[in-house]
């Protein structure tokens, strides 16, 4: 069951009685925020919400979901029945033609297995908070906050374009911006000294304001495109506390944690630079010319490839949109560290994400980009592209950081990326890479390199039948036959019958 039907649905339905989005939100006890994401499908509905939403609009369940496209039972039944997961319940004919018999029954059950689906989207951040032994938090974490403020605006943020387009007008700002020129523009247009600590003092801290002293502090070390970013997002907090914007934006949609709003001032102070460093209408200008070519972006404009791919992320301007883009940035290990979708792709939380994606299979060949369309297990295709970037420390990377920056589309838009103009997308079906969101919820029953049993089915074993995979589902069929072997006579003393085997492994 697509999410953006029942989202695109339960709009219609408000919209159908007059009812605005806040006062549903307040009735179904959720922020506006997250209602108008599930509107949009950008969020998945609980079951538990779905109902509460349909008793609100007195809608009964089964007119509802024939609304949804699927109102022959024997289609609803058809579906349900070639999902991985029914498949696991090893359902006989006799099963499925009891079924078959009872139309309403059947379109009834099938629904609530998609919506079993989709609720079940909503344990992953609950179970991979429970595994890393943090207390867990029902609700949003400040990083879900932040995210879903993000996804609101569309990141971005006009009256940071605008704010910052001034400044590069009034200090005559070229398209190849200086660190000097940024702290020159801090000391005259906010009155705050820029100096650098000196190189005696062991820090890992970067950058820091003094209020008081008005001074800003910058440690040695950073490297030029370092350094310009953190001066821009400094004018940037600047910038915030001036005009206020952020604590209007917050009040307009009150978060739950004391954290996030700090949060949403640091994402937007860093928007603000990247608006600073790659002025709008001349970034999307060499961003169409160029195809989105993130690095020639990067050596037009003398910025760091990480800068000019999250800006990728900002071309939301109704007026000149860029591709909807997702943009992650994961370690060697798998950590990811920022992440962010407006294509719809879904990320994990934390680590274990799906090996299979590009942003990790770039770390095989770090000194090229790695390319691929990939299909998720529901269907959607996406196009992703990956570069190692390292920055060594003392001559050791080991000691500096290593991260791989992965970009991708919609796979229907990846036309109007340079990167794919030599891959053939004619059918993705067959020639996607299968991936998912992480092995723990992922519902792919052949994957040759899952690393855990998915939660999302039942982990059943048997010692007959083995897999490419230990943790790969057994589907209907694939398990062996049950026969009664002869009994083996014991052996006596004497006899060579000892156990060599010393392995205890899963093979």
């Amino acid at each position: 069951m697509d999410k953006d039907l029942i989202g695109q649905r339960l709009r219609q339905l408000r919209l159908d009685r007059g009812l605005k989005q806040a006062d549903v939100a307040r009735t179904l006890e959720i922020s506006p925020a997250y209602l108008n994401l599930i509107e949009k499908g950008k969020r998945t509905v609980q079951f538990p919400l779905l109902w509460k939403a349909l008793q609100y609009f007195g809608q009964e369940l089964e007119a509802f979901m024939g609304t949804l496209g699927e109102k022959r039972p024997d289609d609803a039944l058809a579906k349900m029945l070639d999902d991985p997961l029914a498949q696991t319940l090893d359902l006989d004919p006799d099963d499925i033609a009891a079924l078959k018999a009872e139309p309403k029954a059947a379109t009834t059950i099938a629904a609530l297995f998609h919506l079993y689906k989709n609720t079940r989207a909503q344990l992953d951040t609950a179970v991979q908070k429970l595994s890393a032994g943090d207390v867990p938090r029902m609700d949003y974490a400040p990083s879900d906050e932040v995210r879903d403020f993000l996804e609101t605006h569309r990141n971005y943020f006009p009256e940071l374009e605008e704010a910052a387009l001034r400044i590069r007008e009034t200090y005559k700002l070229g398209r190849r911006v200086l660190s000097d020129q940024l702290a020159d523009v801090i000391e005259k247009h906010f009155g705050f000294k820029v100096e650098t600590a000196p190189t005696s003092e062991p820090s890992t801290v970067v950058r820091r304001v003094d209020l008081d002293r008005r001074t800003v502090t910058v440690f040695p070390g950073l490297t030029e495109q370092a350094l310009k970013f953190q001066l821009g997002a400094v004018a940037g907090l600047f910038v915030l506390d001036k005009s206020g914007l952020h604590d209007r934006m917050v009040a307009a949609a009150p978060p739950r944690h004391n954290e996030t709003a700090r949060l949403i001032k640091i994402h937007l102070a860093n928007y603000f630079a990247g608006a600073l460093l790659l002025p709008y209408e001349d970034y999307f200008r060499e961003v169409q010319r160029t195809k989105y070519d993130v690095e020639q972006l990067a050596q037009i404009f003398e910025a760091s490839y990480e800068a000019c791919a999250h800006r990728l992320c900002n071309l939301g301007d109704p007026k000149r949109p860029g591709v909807p883009m997702h943009f992650l940035r994961v370690d060697i290990a798998g950590n990811i560290s920022k992440r962010y979708s407006a294509t719809g792709m879904k990320f994990p939380q934390n680590a274990g994400s799906c090996p299979k994606l590009a942003v990790h299979a770039a770390f095989l060949t770090p000194s090229v980009i790695t390319r691929q369309y990939s299909i998720m297990p529901d269907g959607s295709t996406f196009f992703c592209f990956a570069k190692v970037i390292t920055q060594p420390l003392q001559g050791s990377l080991v000691r500096g950081t290593t991260y791989s920056i992965g970009v991708g589309t919609r796979a229907e838009d990846a036309r109007h990326l340079v990167y794919a103009q030599d891959m053939p997308a004619n059918d993705l079906r067959r020639t996607a890479i299968p991936t998912g969101v992480s092995c723990r919820f992922c519902e792919r029953s052949d994957c040759n390199q899952r690393a855990a049993p998915s939660y999302k089915f039942a982990f059943s074993v048997d010692e007959y039948t083995k897999k490419d995979n230990f943790f790969s589902p057994l589907l209907g069929g694939e398990r062996a036959e049950r026969t009664k072997l002869p009994t083996v006579p014991t052996p006596t003393s004497g006899t060579n019958g000892t156990n060599g085997s010393g392995g205890n492994g899963h093979g």
